[in-house]
């Protein structure tokens, strides 16, 4: 956003950026991976803040409790609504507009589209739940469920990375170009996976680059790489 300064001419563009809180019993696991490659760029950048809101800060009681038994019996025990709604409500009051993302296997299977999307919006706030799930009533303080797969992790620290990858990556001014992630797989309702790569040497164990890329044709190479895209 460019506003022009009160009696000058000359225009001022302040960075928007984009918010991300994750809440999480562990969120030490995080910080290696969001302080290195593209995500350390964005934030180095100012494209992208990560904040860590530790759940065993809202827990209850003298032991700082998070989970108990469930209701009915079985095995595990569930984290606890009370904590969990509290942690939610304070990343709601550091970003009032922020979406609330909870990954578990209930929710709607995440898709390119979704990162798309999402990767509009300024700020995001991902819950991990963990052990044998999370109270279900914490549900009406989230805005959106999502599943990375079919089958089970231990806590929902991976699906939060995963989503927070696809989603800073696609920011403006991350990757090189302007063109690098439209010219990507998945771009187009999450169809069409991107034609193959090659680079140098031109042979490998008997292994050829396609001779239409060494040609320097760009309509030919250009067709070449439509051809060859996977539905």
């Amino acid at each position: 956003m460019c506003v022009k300064n009160a009696g000058y001419s000359r225009y001022f563009c302040i960075l928007v950026i984009m918010k991300v809180q994750i809440i999480s019993l562990f969120p030490e696991v995080f910080k290696p991976l969001f302080s290195s490659s593209m995500l350390e760029k964005a934030s180095r950048n100012n494209l992208v803040s990560f904040e860590y809101i530790n759940l065993r800060d809202f827990g209850l009681g003298p032991r700082k409790s998070v989970d108990d038994t469930p209701y009915g019996g079985g095995d595990g025990m569930v984290l606890m609504v009370e904590p969990l709604t509290l942690a939610i409500e304070k990343a709601r009051d550091n970003d009032p507009n922020a979406i609330v993302i909870l990954p578990t296997p209930r929710g709607r299977q995440y898709k390119q589209s979704e990162a798309i999307e999402l990767a509009r919006s300024k700020g995001l706030i991902i819950v991990c739940a963990h052990y044998e799930g999370y109270d279900e009533r914490v549900t009406d303080y989230v805005d959106r469920q999502y599943s990375i797969g079919n089958y089970v992790l231990t806590g929902g620290e991976i699906p939060a990375m995963t989503i927070v990858d696809s989603v800073v990556r696609l920011i403006p001014g991350v990757l090189g170009g302007p063109e690098s992630a439209a010219n990507e797989s998945f771009q187009d309702d999450d169809q069409t996976i991107e034609h193959p790569h090659y680079t140098r040497p031109e042979e490998f164990r008997g292994q050829k680059v396609p001779e239409v890329l060494l040609t320097g044709h760009h309509q030919n190479i250009r067709n070449w790489r439509e051809d060859n895209k996977r539905k």
